[in-house]
């Protein structure tokens, strides 16, 4: 193994270089929140697919292989479907606002008051979805150096939160192309082909599995409903993903680099699935489809190629935790922080709201590493999040992109509604229920539908300056920084 830990080494140290090279490009608040709305399509396309494609997408993608063939592919192929329909329906019109986060689209959409209750909401989605992430280094950290579950979490934890804290967008965009690359060349170029050879071809696959891990329905209707639901949905609303939308340096690369991205996602789907399919006919009796992936690359791929697809799955898991990490930072200090204290965007100097935003990621650094070490149930956490974000945001936020009817009380009530009505639910029918999205998510529905038709229309200022912000017009817009050739 050492030559397999001479590769993740390396791997490791070069992020904390890029976090280096990050902080000293990162001079103003936009280029450490958003990388200077400058990324081209290039990097775009690869950072976008690398914040989508985390450890559920890789590790979880190949046990549902596993478990149900190739019909597992479900869970990334909505993923991909819900990048495809961001980057074609909305994403050109989320660019050309030039705002930060979610909750200041509301606001200006809304007249103001909607933006604390709602980055409340999406600061517990972005909260337990870097933690659930850095969960997974437990299981990769495990297989590579035998270490327990806390170290783990710390040594991948400390790790993240450095580059993070470091450079901001700046770093983690570096970082995620690298993790673009390696997961390509690990995955997709590497495991892929070498599984399907190590278990015989498809011919000798569809042999030994029942006709049921063919069936591209498999899975069952009722799952592939939730996940479009959850993921397909939740893909279309997130803070991580507009984040990333905000960093493109035009609409048409946004519009242009997340299909991109999105397709790429429909081909990582499949090929977990076809990877876990495979690894079913090489063990047909492991006591968790989890272990699929790191079973398999334990067991089959040779010295060095091992270290590379291992450092593909940790790439992975990176690559989602710094994007849910600095995104729960910048909610927490821009939507919910600075609204308690009274303060807007445009107090201080960039290099203050630099330093600011650079401890709150930190110190939800440090947050998410004690939460990963005290919580066990990584399903559960994530279920919650995506739940709450969903059946509390969804309605809102794409009420406020495609009906001018909603109003700022019926945003408040959508919100309220759904959030609340899906945490009781939960507690009614279960966390891993799907009863509570479908309920929570029509009853905010009915609650923006109702109350907006029962109060007073959005004035029209507000709205004709909510479409002089969606036709690019009306934002301030920062000096022109120095050109980045890596991002043309």
């Amino acid at each position: 193994m050492a030559v397999d830990y001479a590769v993740i080494v390396v791997y490791l140290a070069g992020m904390l270089g890029m976090g280096w090279w990050g902080m000293r490009r990162a001079k103003s608040k936009s280029e450490f929140l958003v990388a200077g709305r400058r990324l081209g399509p290039s990097m775009y396309s690869g950072t976008m697919a690398a914040i989508v494609l985390g450890g559920a997408s890789t590790i979880g993608g190949v046990g549902l292989g596993y478990k149900f063939g190739l019909s597992g592919a479900w869970m990334v192929f909505t993923i991909g479907l819900g990048l495809l329909a961001l980057s074609v329906f909305f994403s050109a019109r989320i660019a050309r606002l030039k705002v930060y986060t979610v909750s200041e689209m509301l606001d200006l959409r809304y007249g103001g008051k909607a933006g604390l209750i709602s980055g409340i909401v999406m600061w517990a989605y972005t909260l337990m979805l870097a933690v659930t992430s850095t969960i997974a280094y437990a299981t990769i950290f495990d297989v590579l150096f035998d270490l327990n579950r806390t170290a783990s979490i710390i040594l991948g934890g400390a790790i993240v939160v450095a580059y993070s804290t470091l450079g901001g967008m700046w770093s983690i965009t570096l970082t995620d192309m690298v993790q673009f690359v390696v997961k390509t060349v690990g995955v997709l170029l590497l495991l892929l082909p070498i599984a399907v050879v190590k278990a015989g071809g498809f011919s000798e696959m569809k042999a030994k599995l029942p006709t049921e891990y063919f069936d591209p329905l498999g899975i069952g209707g009722e799952t592939i409903f939730t996940y479009v639901l959850i993921y397909t949905f939740g893909m279309l609303i997130g803070q991580d993903i507009w984040q990333r939308v905000f960093t493109a340096r035009s609409d048409k690369v946004a519009r242009y680099g997340g299909t991109v991205a999105g397709t790429y996602c429909l081909v990582y789907a499949l090929a977990g699935a076809v990877i876990g399919t495979a690894a079913k006919v090489l063990y047909p009796k492991l006591p968790n489809a989890d272990d699929a992936f790191a079973t398999i690359v334990k067991d089959e791929l040779p010295m060095g190629v091992r270290g590379l697809v291992l450092a593909a799955a940790l790439a992975a898991v990176m690559s989602t935790s710094s994007g849910a990490l600095i995104a729960c930072a910048t909610v927490a200090n821009n939507d919910i922080w600075s609204r308690v204290r009274g303060l807007t965007s445009r107090n201080g100097d960039d290099h203050d709201e630099v330093k600011g935003n650079r401890a709150f990621i930190l110190i939800m650094g440090i947050a998410v590493i004690c939460i990963a070490i005290a919580l066990n149930n990584v399903i559960e956490a994530l279920t919650v999040a995506y739940n709450l974000l969903v059946g509390g945001l969804l309605v809102p936020i794409l009420g406020g992109l495609l009906w001018k009817r909603g109003t700022v009380y019926g945003a408040l009530a959508s919100v309220t509604v759904g959030g609340l009505s899906v945490i009781g639910l939960m507690a009614t029918y279960g966390i891993l229920a799907n009863q509570p999205v479908y309920y929570g998510l029509l009853l905010s529905l009915a609650a923006y539908v109702i109350v907006s038709l029962a109060t007073r229309p959005t004035d029209a200022a507000t709205l004709a300056n909510w479409r002089e912000r969606l036709a690019g017009r009306g934002a301030e817009e920062e000096a022109p920084a120095e050109p980045v050739t890596v991002a043309s």
